[in-house]
């Protein structure tokens, strides 16, 4: 979530920038080897991320916990939409 943030107040014209200076840098040779490179540390990091959670899941099963807080929290959110569109009704916002 914090990463789509951050990419938001980047614009095309940036990241095409900071691609070109890159290239520059690296080479088109050493390019596709560094992003290759970036892609197997950004998968190893899921992994490893998912390996946590997975441990933290069994753990709280096995003591008892309730683990799907979720669900109650996505409960909640939905009554609040709905009373929100109870509340306005069929007013909508024109831009």
């Amino acid at each position: 979530m914090i990463q789509l943030s951050f990419f938001m107040f980047i614009s095309g014209a940036e990241i095409f920038f900071i691609l070109f200076i890159v290239l520059l840098v690296f080479g088109a040779d050493k390019v596709p080897e560094i992003a290759r490179g970036l892609g197997k540390g950004m998968r190893q990091i899921k992994d490893a991320t998912n390996d946590i959670k997975n441990e933290i899941t069994k753990s709280a099963e096995k003591h008892g916990m309730d683990i799907d807080i979720s669900k109650d929290i996505k409960k909640e959110v939905n009554k609040v939409k709905e009373d929100i569109e109870k509340i306005t009704g069929s007013i909508k916002r024109k831009f």
